[in-house]
């Protein structure tokens, strides 16, 4: 790589995290237009706006925005119905979710109403539906429900195909290219993507992989037409993922090097599309790969695509330019606005990272989309293509390019007719279309997210089909809207920091998939860490030092006990790096559930200052005049807090702190495995303000904490552990019938289910099976212990469960490549190994572990029914049976008569399904459609009821008033005389 290709990589970075504000101050310049351009260019889009109301008659698209707007319940329930319904193999589940979608939308008021065909037929089908499936107290209703639910099966099954008709431009790509050359597409190329869900299995890949080269082959039949082709990454290998990059990238290097040389060898353009942040520069270092190799000089075919909603959309503009001039070649890039925007958010947030990858607002995206633009005229190893359907954006092209015409236009196949048509047929200008290819079943979830990208207020598309939006709203400068609010962010989505603001700052989290940050994460985990503790003392001394220092500690103003915590928080992350290596060497967790680790000590210790300053503080109450009721809660006394190894830290400093903001006292033992987090973070807490008396720690095994629970001089216990542990706490403090009544807080385990519906998708299904059952090797108290599939889905589901589970990695958890580490000791090892050796003829399927350690294989265990398991394995060990259509509500009621209950899952498109499982399941966590781990303080407070716990939910609102003595004084205000407040009112 030479100087200059280095350089821009380098500004490529130091982008992603940037402001938005930094970031868009030079956009704006390259953006801005002067006034008599600027109306020359409003001309122009006025011009283009004439000729897609002309199309709109026709255009399905627009006609659909007209009619089911989408925030009606109509539009909702369309796009609800069409991502689904192909994929539901039985009538019975497909009747359910025709019925939901359908009986509370009133379809009548759209029959007939719009020009298009297509959209009425979709019409006449929904309200036959609504007909059949809603009110059928009339003798026809009855008679057609009888007979005719097999039809409106059909007609709506027609109406969805039709649907995807519109945005699929055909089921294989030979259908796909003979549709190109009908009238409709007179004058236009095509970028045929195969496209499909990212790839779950090897399998998948590799059949991705052919469907790209027979695409490649097929379009090289007749290569002056000017096709091309479009691959996505993610369909080519199941672990495009940063930690996974040392064997996906030279991977994939190699599978797109080959469809690469086929493309060169028939004349076709070949373009590597854009996807997540996370993927960009591994993205470029394969597209590099490629460019670099000799088979493939001078080669002007190979593209790839740069979304302007990134942050460092310029930069990889000018990174391309250099690899086009490096290589001696010209790169075909392809500017998109971004098809990811809303999952960035997301991810960004949840992962608590310093800044979102991309912009905020609309404006600024589309500002720095024409800032590209200019960019990539004036480049000279840059063959610009332009994909948009905006007006304004094509107006603007228009004028910067002049008589040039070496460029092209692109849009999304179904999208903006009428745009690029006369510009075409009539100006000579070049237009390709991005023609998705593949059977509408696979692709009509791809067409849902399509409509609602294009379909978001803030859309081009969207605001065309809003009659009540003028033209000159429509045109309205995307420079001035930014400048009118200074380049700031958008208001309404909360920065990751100030995700619980004002409550609380959120947990800083690590850009793991920064290859440059996860390489400093491992060096820095891999370093030993020396713990230094206090001398050992005896539990008895231990108790009696905290009796002793309980007085000052409980008079101390619940703001100062609160602001403990919130300096304890902020030294939890300023040792991240250190906790996280303790948490790795003696807890044996990987890296990102090491760092998960830290985040949620740091969030219990934020959110539980916060919750004190708010319901610990005096309450007065209400009562007859001259009187004064006062509720104060206040600490108890001596707290046991024994905390488990699965998390050693979490939940260890989530005990404590919750007990000491209350006001008490607290002994901490931390798990026999991993007595040395705990160690390190007590002497945190005592950094932070806490006084040693205050807070102590011992260690050691069982016996220790049966000593420290039999102590009566103690005023509660919180546990978190096995279902015995908490019974024998509960029998131990019950033993002695003169010690006082203690509350005791146990959080336990469960036997957690997931259930799963054939309306359900079956990668996502997958992906949260893979992340609930054996993330952590298992080892959650939320894990799931019992997949529950439709009997109709169960073999393809588990066939794809398979090939999931044969992607991962077991090995040293210090090593980013584990995704699986060994189980915490020898005992729990032998354990699960006895067991597995014991159902080992109803092993489904297993993965292959290292010769050494104590790792258990990730294992599919096959039950005929759901009453053949009543006890928790905890390890990574899946139990499977299946239900049958129509007896979800039996399934829920069989886990509830288990005595469990903490966590269940649901995978299911019927909300009617989620709403029932919602009243039925007596757990305390319940997760539909994502996977059953990971809790997050304050928006999912944790714990169980039943045999999984007594409650309150960790992390929760009512958690602190468990650790309080609620105390309320009344006062006579009159009885040293009359009633002030009565003697002193006026006449009002």
């Amino acid at each position: 790589m030479n100087a200059s290709l280095d350089s821009t990589r380098l500004s490529l970075r130091s982008y992603h995290r940037k402001s938005e504000t930094e970031v868009l101050a030079p956009l704006v310049v390259a953006a801005t237009v002067d006034g008599a351009m600027r109306g020359d260019i409003v001309r122009s889009a006025r011009s283009l706006l004439d000729d897609l109301r002309d199309a709109q008659a026709d255009g399905w698209v627009n006609s659909f925005l007209q009619q089911y707007r989408l925030g009606t319940e109509e539009g909702t329930a369309l796009l609800s119905l069409a991502e689904a319904f192909l994929r539901v193999p039985d009538p019975q589940t497909a009747d359910l979710l025709i019925a939901d979608k359908l009986t509370d939308a009133d379809w009548s008021d759209h029959k007939g109403q719009s020009s298009s065909m297509l959209v009425n037929s979709a019409t006449w089908g929904l309200v036959l539906g609504k007909a059949v499936l809603g009110d059928s107290t009339s003798t026809l209703k009855r008679l057609i429900a009888k007979a005719g639910e097999p039809f409106v099966r059909q007609a709506v099954g027609a109406a969805m195909r039709l649907m995807g008709q519109v945005f699929v431009m055909g089921r294989d790509i030979d259908e796909a290219m003979k549709r190109m050359e009908s009238k409709d597409n007179r004058g236009f190329t095509a970028s045929f993507d195969m496209l499909g869900e990212a790839a779950r299995t090897k399998s998948d890949a590799e059949r991705y992989f052919q469907s790209y080269a027979a695409a490649v082959a097929a379009v090289g039949r007749n290569p002056a037409r000017g096709h091309s082709v479009s691959v996505k990454l993610s369909a080519l290998h199941p672990r495009y993922e940063t930690a996974q990059s040392a064997k996906c990238v030279p991977e994939l290097a190699d599978m797109v090097r080959e469809l690469a040389r086929s493309a060169s060898a028939l004349g076709v353009q070949l373009t590597v599309d854009a996807e997540e942040a996370a993927r960009l520069e591994m993205s470029l270092d394969i597209i590099e790969q490629v460019a670099r190799d000799p088979a493939l000089s001078g080669w002007d075919g190979l593209g790839m695509a740069v979304q302007a909603y990134s942050k460092r959309a310029r930069p990889v503009l000018a990174w391309a330019d250099a690899l086009g001039r490096d290589t001696s070649r010209i790169l075909q890039v392809r500017l998109v606005k971004g098809a990811y925007w809303d999952s960035e958010i997301k991810h960004a947030q949840e992962r608590g990272l310093s800044d979102f990858p991309l912009f905020t607002r609309k404006a600024a995206t589309d500002v720095s989309y024409l800032a590209c633009a200019k960019d990539m005229l004036a480049a000279r190893n840059i063959r610009p293509a332009f994909a948009t359907h905006n007006a304004l954006t094509v107006a603007t092209i228009l004028q910067w390019t002049g008589a040039q015409r070496d460029f092209e236009f692109q849009r999304l196949h179904g999208m903006g007719e009428g745009l690029f048509e006369r510009l075409v047929r009539e100006e000579g200008y070049n237009c390709r279309t991005y023609a998705p290819v593949g059977g509408h079943r696979d692709l009509l979830a791809y067409l849902v997210r399509r409509l609602l990208e294009n379909g978001a207020n803030s859309s081009f598309v969207h605001q065309l089909a809003d009659q009540s939006i003028s033209e000159d709203e429509l045109l309205a400068d995307p420079v001035e809207k930014v400048m009118a609010v200074g380049g700031t962010p958008h208001p309404a989505i909360a920065a990751p920091a100030d995700l619980f603001q004002p409550e609380r700052v959120n947990s800083g989290g690590l850009d793991l998939d920064d290859a440059v940050i996860l390489e400093e994460t491992v060096a820095a985990i891999t370093t030993p860490v020396n713990v230094n503790g206090d001398a050992r003392v005896s539990p008895a001394e231990a108790v009696t030092a905290a009796l002793a220092a309980f007085p000052e500690w409980s008079s101390t103003p619940v703001e100062m006990r609160a602001e403990c915590l919130d300096r304890l928080a902020e030294y939890l992350e300023e040792n991240r790096s250190q906790l996280m290596a303790i948490a790795v060497q003696e807890a044996r967790k990987t890296i990102p559930d090491a760092l998960s680790e830290v985040r949620e000590a740091v969030d219990f210790c934020r959110y539980y200052a916060a919750r004190a300053r708010i319901d610990l503080v005096p309450v007065e109450l209400p009562g007859p005049t001259g009187e004064r009721n006062v509720l104060r809660h206040e600490g108890r006394g001596v707290w046991i807090a024994i905390a488990p190894w699965n998390f050693p830290l979490a939940i260890f400093i989530g005990q404590v702190v919750a007990a000491l903001v209350a006001g008490n006292t607290v002994v901490a033992k931390p798990a026999p495995q991993t007595p040395a987090i705990g160690r390190f973070a007590v002497a945190l807490a005592h950094k932070a303000g806490v006084p040693k008396g205050a807070l102590q720690i011992v260690t050691g095994a069982g016996d220790v904490g049966a000593a420290l629970t039999a102590d009566t001089r103690i005023a509660g216990v919180v546990f978190t552990g096995s279902v015995p542990t908490a019974k024998a706490i509960a029998r131990n403090l019950l033993a002695d019938d003169d010690r006082p009544l203690v509350p005791l807080i146990a959080e336990t385990g469960g036997l957690n289910a997931m259930i799963v519906d054939s309306t359900a998708l079956s990668e996502q299904v997958v992906r949260d099976v893979v992340v609930s059952g054996f993330q952590s090797a298992g080892q959650r108290c939320s894990a799931l212990r019992l997949l529950l599939l439709q009997e109709d889905i169960a073999e393809h589901t588990l066939e794809m469960l398979r090939g999931a589970m044969d992607t991962l990695n077991m090995g040293d958890p210090a090593d980013p490549a584990t995704d699986i580490g060994p189980v915490i000791d020898q005992a729990a090892y032998d354990s699960l190994m006895a067991y597995r050796a014991s159902v080992k003829d109803r092993i489904l399927h297993e993965i292959p572990v290292p010769k050494n350690g104590l790792f258990v294989p990730p294992t599919v265990i096959r039950l005929d029914d759901i009453s053949d398991l009543n006890r928790e394995y905890f390890g990574p060990l899946v139990h499977v049976a299946t239900w049958k259509a129509g007896t979800l509500e039996a399934t829920v009621a069989k886990m509830n008569a288990k005595g469990f209950g903490l966590t269940m899952g649901l995978h299911s498109r019927i909300a009617g399904s989620s709403a029932m499982v919602e009243q039925l399941a007596r757990v305390g966590n319940l997760y539909i459609n994502r996977s059953m781990i990971g809790a997050v303080v304050g928006s999912q407070p944790f714990g169980g009821e039943g045999l999984s716990g007594t409650g309150p939910k960790a992390g929760g609102p009512h958690y602190l008033y468990r650790f309080c003595a609620e105390r309320t004084t009344s006062t006579d205000t009159t009885s040293a005389g009359g009633n002030a407040s009565l003697l002193s009112l006026d006449d009002g």
